[in-house]
């Protein structure tokens, strides 16, 4: 009989079709958390009122964060009014942010791309920037939508790797060296860093790329690009799935030993 594979929550947006609400996630994140990390993802739905973190936990061994085309509410970090041709999503803020908090306080290991790089940071008491492109001094890092799919998500910039993170651990891993090229697709970015977060790569204009959390009781790692993008091309995107599978088979081993022997 085959082994089970832990289990990955997906966190879903919240999509309204024909008036119909679906919950959706993007086909290339769950095909790298079964693929790339080994696992069985899980879609976490985006309903109102929000499932509670405590009827999620039992039921994963490991969450994925996605990006989205959405932003999250600025209303969660004391932030400007959303201007009227931003899309919000706050059905999902509602299911992710309380989850990420929770995830973290019980050592859950944890993934956050893009969108869900920023909703860690809002999570724990960070800010945002809402139109980064429109602040002096920093690139453009939105992806121009009128180019084919493959080269909105083609090498963008470089991201400067620092010393002492989980990220630099698995670049070193990957023999990637610490100035890798990514993609850009988003256009908020980290304004104030939580006070639990650390930073663990910038772009040269100063924008941070990548956090981990300084007192983390078990995998956590968040990045502004998209590693899922066709992962198996890239050393460390292949890494970083591999090293996030490895923790959720880790944690799903003592889940099962902490039930089987509860002294």
């Amino acid at each position: 009989m085959p082994v089970p594979l832990p289990v990955v929550g997906v966190v879903c947006d919240r999509r309204v079709l024909h008036g119909h609400p679906f919950d959706m996630a993007g086909e290339k994140y769950i095909v790298a958390a079964r693929a790339g990390a080994g696992t069985l993802p899980l879609l976490i739905p985006a309903l109102d009122p929000p499932l509670d973190p405590r009827e999620i936990l039992p039921a994963i061994d490991g969450l994925l964060f996605t990006g989205s085309p959405s932003n999250v509410a600025p209303r969660h970090y004391s932030g400007a009014a959303a201007r009227e041709t931003t899309l919000l999503d706050e059905e999902r803020d509602a299911v992710a942010l309380p989850l990420l908090r929770a995830a973290l306080a019980e050592g859950v290991p944890t993934l956050c791309l893009c969108r869900g790089f920023q909703e860690l940071n809002v999570a724990l008491g960070g800010t945002l920037h809402q139109h980064l492109h429109e602040l002096e001094g920093y690139y453009d890092h939105r992806a121009a939508k009128h180019l084919p799919i493959e080269e909105q998500y083609g090498p963008a910039h470089d991201v400067t790797i620092f010393d002492g993170g989980m990220l630099a651990d698995l670049a070193d891993k990957a023999q990637a060296g610490r100035v890798v090229r990514v993609n850009s697709l988003h256009s908020q970015g980290i304004d104030r860093i939580a006070p639990d977060l650390r930073v663990e790569a910038k772009a040269a204009d100063g924008t941070i790329e990548a956090v981990g959390l300084k007192k983390a009781k078990g995998f956590l790692l968040a990045v502004q690009w998209h590693p899922e993008w066709k992962y198996r091309e890239s050393r460390l995107s292949s890494v970083i799935f591999s090293a996030f599978g490895d923790a959720v088979r880790h944690f799903a081993a003592r889940r099962k030993e902490a039930v089987a022997d509860p002294a």
